[in-house]
């Protein structure tokens, strides 16, 4: 290389490095500069074209190293952070509501929440949670091997919340620790394919899904796809124990505690692992090994699409009248339940799944109902704290999609930017960046 090209070729480099410099330092000083003493809101109510986003624009904004506030039972559970251009760029580029309030105002708004008069309160949002979605990761070639779709990784994609995937070899080697977030949803972990012999035993995504979990097993040592699921909840347990967060909607909330009550336990039929189901087992369930449910019973017929009695399958409820409510908790001495159930409505319309929704008889009396449909004497949504950690079940298996069968297409999002069940799924998303603050007992 010659001199001049030396020369020319470093000169180029300096400036590119000047270029990166102040590029990065012109984003700091926007980040972390407030104009002109403002905030920035995002409401919550009617005013907002899309609520979805809108958890998406607080998420990136906890991303970027700034502090949020959730604004309980304001204006539908609004959001504010300090305003600057870039923040309010990226509100306009992604098509969200906002208001800009000097800071004499919002620290009026502040003082009003504060009020022991009024029912809401102010929690600062600290951290970007790390989320872990619960899917099975051996599509080497990005094929769909379950015919079916995700609500809460459609809901994230569609926020631009970024999310990680794990699956069993990642949970039993111990990776959960490393998200404060985990999200279960139409898996079976009792090992019986969710029930789906009958009808679909002859089709190839069953049959390939069967002979990949069968060598899953089989690679990690278990005998049975059984052993090796209950393996993964005992896991998911530990991690909840330990301080996680573990949210679970459809198959993944019922099927999950029946595993863990029927640990040691043969409860799947011939076509499921080899040899015929323990006919005892039902009284050998333990129940003092679950979340949620107790006294529930096993259905026994491998051929009926149901897996115990916790599902209010036989619901008399019409697709009409199929509506939940929400109840209402105090935000300044109930903080979790109310931040899990903000919403702009207290009324929000039912969906089906293969775990519908909870018989009331079978709820722990520890556990936290946050919706239910009363005249069908079901629970819906919700909430519990297992030692160190806390788990939400939501019954169903797309807010936005009443019935959703096998093969169905997805959900557009674009379509239900306002859906108030899917902002349930985005009020479990956003609850860990709150952990750090002390809750009151």
């Amino acid at each position: 290389m010659t001199c001049d090209r030396y020369f020319r070729v470093n000169a180029t480099h300096r400036y590119m490095k000047q270029l990166r410099f102040l590029f990065l330092f012109s984003l700091l000083v926007c980040i972390t500069t407030s104009v002109s003493g403002s905030y920035i809101l995002i409401p919550m109510d009617e005013e907002q074209k899309d609520h979805l986003k809108s958890y998406g624009i607080t998420y990136w904004v906890l991303d970027k190293g700034a502090e949020a506030w959730w604004l309980l039972n304001y204006r539908g559970g609004s959001f504010a952070f300090v305003h600057n251009a870039l923040f309010e760029k990226e509100c306009r580029t992604r098509g969200v509501s906002f208001e800009i309030l000097p800071d004499v105002q919002f620290n009026g708004l502040l003082e009003e929440i504060a009020s022991p008069s009024v029912n809401m309160d102010a929690i600062k949002l600290e951290v970007a949670p790390q989320i872990a979605v619960y899917t099975p990761d051996f599509n080497e070639k990005g094929e769909e091997v379950q015919p079916w779709d995700d609500a809460v990784t459609m809901v994230l994609t569609y926020a631009e919340i970024p999310y990680e995937t794990v699956y069993d070899t990642k949970v039993l080697n111990d990776e959960l620790a490393q998200y404060d977030w985990l999200h279960l949803h139409h898996e079976d972990f009792t090992g019986q394919y969710g029930k789906f012999y009958r009808t679909y035993h002859a089709f190839s995504w069953y049959r390939e899904n069967q002979k990949k979990m069968e060598k899953l097993a089989t690679d990690h040592g278990f005998a049975k796809v059984s052993q090796l699921k209950l393996a993964v909840a005992k896991k998911v347990k530990e991690y909840v124990v330990g301080g996680g967060f573990m949210f679970a909607m459809c198959s993944a909330t019922d099927t999950y505690e029946i595993a863990l009550a029927a640990e040691g336990l043969d409860i799947c039929a011939e076509m499921y692992d080899g040899d015929p189901a323990d006919g005892d087992a039902q009284s050998k369930l333990d129940f003092s090994k679950t979340f949620a449910f107790e006294d529930f019973e096993l259905i026994k017929n491998p051929l009926y699409y149901e897996h115990s009695t916790i599902d209010n399958r036989n619901r008399k409820v019409t697709p009409q009248t199929d509506y939940f409510s929400l109840f209402d908790f105090s935000a300044k001495w109930d903080p979790v339940p109310t931040m899990l159930t903000q919403n702009h409505t207290r009324t929000v319309k039912g969906f089906m799944g293969q775990c519908t929704s909870f018989r009331n008889q079978y709820i722990k009396s520890s556990v936290l109902v946050l919706g239910e449909n009363k005249p069908a004497s079901e629970a819906k949504y919700l909430h519990g704290t297992v030692h160190d950690g806390q788990f939400t079940f939501f019954g169903g298996h797309d807010p936005e999609d009443y019935q959703h069968f096998v093969g169905d297409p997805d959900t557009d999002l674009s379509l239900h930017p306002n859906s108030p069940g899917y902002r349930l799924i985005l009020n479990n998303v956003l609850f860990p960046a709150a952990k750090k603050k002390k809750q009151k007992t």
